[in-house]
């Protein structure tokens, strides 16, 4: 296992020969509070791991034991003027965008507090590993603020648009047990289990075709709130991508001669 830091909150592991990156965010006297600094470094890691064409999958991780992430960084907000927050919200901004726009399936491992745009950084994953720590919410309009790093688009993708208008109006914490009948994550573990479960998913996934999960990322997100018809369309460009490549060549070699594929990833 490799690491690299990304800044001085934001630490890159790579596990499964570097097919599978974690990220995991380093702030733990602050609850992993998404400053103006952490910002810019999980874009910076984002970035760098998109355009590494050898990661397969990547898990958002915290080091911090009883936190994944507890939203923006209000203390820091508490001495900004009006135009420091104008300023501040590309930074803040891009953070989440460079979650959202990995172009490699993200599952995000969450223990503790996920609130805010801790739970929007989760959001944006694919997938949400959580242990039966986890406490997840959008609070923001309790410190008259609303979501800012798409809550209010991606939470009603997840669980329909009227359970996500009472969740974020209520501002209410959900707890790992509920929010797993809610559909606000996607498995729950065992007590300090989400980062290895998480790890362990992202392997079975990294087993397969490099191009082929990149296809199926974009045609899944460009796809999603389509018209039918659209959709399928959306589908054949991605599949276009893929049919013709070295790893459709290699998978379909490797099926007939009964043995593991060795993925060019082209």
């Amino acid at each position: 296992m490799s690491e690299e830091r990304f800044g001085e909150f934001v630490l890159v592991r790579r596990h499964e020969g570097g097919h599978v990156a974690e990220v995991a965010l380093d702030r733990p006297k602050a609850m992993n509070a998404v400053s103006t600094e952490m910002a810019r470094s999980l874009t910076a890691a984002c970035a760098a791991l998109g355009a590494d064409r050898g990661v397969r999958a990547v898990v958002l991780t915290s080091t911090h034991e009883r936190a994944f992430c507890v939203g923006a960084d209000l203390k820091e907000r508490n001495s900004f003027s009006d135009a420091d927050l104008l300023r501040q919200r590309p930074v803040a901004r891009a953070a989440y965008t460079g979650v959202l726009e990995l172009p490699v399936p993200a599952i995000a491992a969450v223990h503790g507090f996920a609130l805010g745009g801790g739970f929007e950084l989760a959001l944006s994953c694919d997938l949400i590993v959580a242990d039966r720590t986890a406490v997840v919410g959008l609070p923001e309009v309790s410190v008259g603020v609303i979501p800012g790093g798409g809550g209010t688009q991606l939470l009603p993708r997840r669980v329909g648009a009227a359970r996500a208008a009472e969740l974020v109006f209520t501002a209410r914490r959900v707890r790992a047990e509920e929010a797993r009948e809610l559909g606000l994550v996607d498995e729950l573990v065992d007590e300090g289990r989400d980062r290895e479960e998480a790890l362990a998913l992202a392997a079975r996934i990294a087993a397969n075709s490099p191009v082929g999960l990149r296809a199926a990322k974009k045609a899944l997100r460009l796809g999603h709130g389509l018209d039918l018809r659209t959709g399928l369309e959306v589908e054949d460009a991605a599949w276009r991508t893929v049919a013709f490549s070295g790893d459709r060549a290699e998978g379909v070699a490797a099926f007939n001669e009964k043995r593991a594929p060795r993925w060019p990833g082209e």
